[in-house]
């Protein structure tokens, strides 16, 4: 029956691609649509236990491959180009982002220590929906280069934030270990980028060893995979973020091996299946009855969370005196969440148990509302800003 499944999964993506050709939307908007109908609460043919069981897995490995891909942006010539720009926007946008997200909350009269998590969660992006549409559209240029370059940044800085509204709210609630959630957060994302650039010193090596051999695409393709789960497994296995070990893995690859590609092409090659599954499930894993409970405080978190988005590169890039597409542009482009906030929502409901469910529904909620219309966002934008209508 799984096997079944997941056939009927990948042909779901097979149709969502062809139509996103002739219907103008984005495939993983159409991808999370077809989870939603095919899910437990449509026609059910994805069991809810296979839902849960897949989905922390398929997210993990979708989110690795995305993130070695996105590492390939952030070579020394790149960061050394437009490094400052892009660490002052991500800082302002996940910053905004908090701000926004945690006074819209308290004042409409939400517990503090709720606001605060849902806060940190906030200033997540969805690297997987973002680079996809860029992918897609085929756009190209300095706009953005610096979109994808932001996504890659701002996860981390997020997690850091992360770390510190989740340490504010346990210290608020009086249950302690505010120091310790502290202490683990900034080592998750130290921990994350030694591991990652750990391993992406004899993957950039064996990349270019392996490119003088007969039967080099193959090697390559399986020496490239070995490493990026690898990676992954190495990072979950020590409570660390997969994503962020995978962008160093990439970052430390193209940085040695700089006219080595190879790697990275064969994960693209590989890529989109896994892009299906995680997609169709996410929209699987929605419980829309759930929504009744909390369905103004996930209006509320969306609608803050892209405020604080807009506003926070709008404010920076006016500091910088940026472009004009830059300054008005940017921060629509940056609306898409998915896994990293998951992990993120996973992390503060085992924390505190007490906001367990508003936390998991509201984030999961947001989640699935988001990559159904941001990614249609973040391509009208790019669209808009490379001139490709």
């Amino acid at each position: 029956m799984t096997l079944l499944i997941l056939g009927l999964l990948f042909l779901f993506g097979v149709i969502a691609d062809l139509l996103a050709i002739h219907i103008g939307l984005p495939r993983v908007t159409l991808l999370v649509i077809a989870g939603l109908l095919v899910g437990p609460v449509g026609i059910n043919l994805i069991p809810a236990d296979m839902v849960s069981t897949w989905f922390p897995v398929l997210t993990d490995c979708a989110l690795s491959m995305v993130g070695f891909l996105l590492g390939h942006q952030l070579s020394p010539t790149a960061f050394k180009k437009r490094g400052k720009k892009v660490i002052a926007l991500a800082t302002s946008k996940v910053l905004a982002s908090a701000i926004l997200v945690l006074f819209a909350l308290v004042l409409l009269g939400y517990p503090l220590a709720l606001a605060l998590m849902l806060a940190g969660i906030s200033t997540a992006t969805a690297p997987a929906a973002t680079f996809d549409v860029v992918r897609e559209s085929g756009a190209t240029g300095s706009f953005v280069e610096t979109l994808l370059d932001i996504v890659a940044v701002d996860d981390a800085l997020g997690l850091i934030a992360f770390a510190l509204l989740l340490a504010a709210a346990l210290g608020l609630s009086g249950e302690g270990g505010a120091a310790s959630i502290l202490v683990d957060g900034l080592s998750e994302v130290g921990g994350s980028l030694l591991v990652g650039a750990g391993l992406g010193v004899p993957m950039a090596f064996l990349s270019v060893r392996f490119g003088a051999e007969p039967r080099a695409a193959e090697l390559i393709q399986a020496m490239a995979f070995g490493f990026v789960f690898v990676c992954a497994g190495a990072s979950i296995m020590l409570d660390l973020s997969p994503i962020l070990a995978s962008i160093a893995m990439g970052s430390t690859v193209t940085s040695i091996a700089r006219s080595q590609r190879r790697p990275f092409n064969a994960v693209e090659r590989v890529e989109w299946p896994f892009i299906i599954l995680f997609f169709m499930l996410a929209g699987a894993s929605l419980d829309v009855h759930a929504l009744e409970s909390v369905g103004v405080l996930v209006l509320l978190y969306v609608v803050a969370r892209a405020a604080g988005s807009w506003l926070g590169i709008y404010a920076a890039a006016g500091v910088l005196s940026l472009d004009h597409l830059t300054r008005n542009w940017m921060g629509l482009a940056l609306m898409p969440q998915a896994g990293v906030a998951l992990g993120m929502a996973l992390m503060a409901a085992q924390t505190m148990p007490q906001f367990a469910d508003a936390i998991l529904t509201t984030v999961l909620a947001s989640t699935v509302l988001l990559e159904l219309g941001s990614p249609i966002l973040t391509r009208l934008v790019v669209r808009r800003a490379t001139q490709k209508f």
